[in-house]
């Protein structure tokens, strides 16, 4: 009885400390493709993996496919990270910032310590 008390506590607060962020998100389109992202945790902070790839004729094994495009990502509080992200496009990694708000996360890839930069908003897909 006690073994099992002590596994469910242990299962129940591994949900509750899940990070918000954590699933499956689609990109915007960059250059005519899209991505799914996979967000999981990566030490202390939240990286996102490239875990499939479409265009405009669907589904295909792009070469990024399996790369880390959210990279250290470190939660700040009330729904903001600050990390780097990587474009596939040019293969640059910038200054990344990410605001989460309920199904949709805002990515910014800044440069010139972040005064410039562009945006995606990315929905939840799981």
């Amino acid at each position: 009885m006690m073994k099992e008390l002590i596994v469910a506590l242990t299962l129940a607060a591994s949900a509750v400390s899940a990070d918000p962020v954590e699933g499956v998100w689609q990109t915007e389109p960059d250059d005519g493709a899209f991505a799914h992202v996979t967000m999981q945790p990566c030490g202390q902070a939240i990286c996102g993996v490239i875990t499939r790839t479409y265009n405009t004729d669907g589904e295909y094994a792009s070469l990024n496919l399996g790369k880390t495009l959210v990279i250290g990502m470190v939660p700040k509080g009330a729904g903001k990270y600050e990390g780097k992200v990587w474009r596939p496009s040019n293969g640059k990694t910038y200054i990344g910032k990410m605001d989460h708000t309920g199904e949709t996360l805002a990515l910014r890839g800044c440069v010139a310590g972040g005064l410039l930069c562009s945006k995606q908003t990315w929905r939840r897909i799981k």
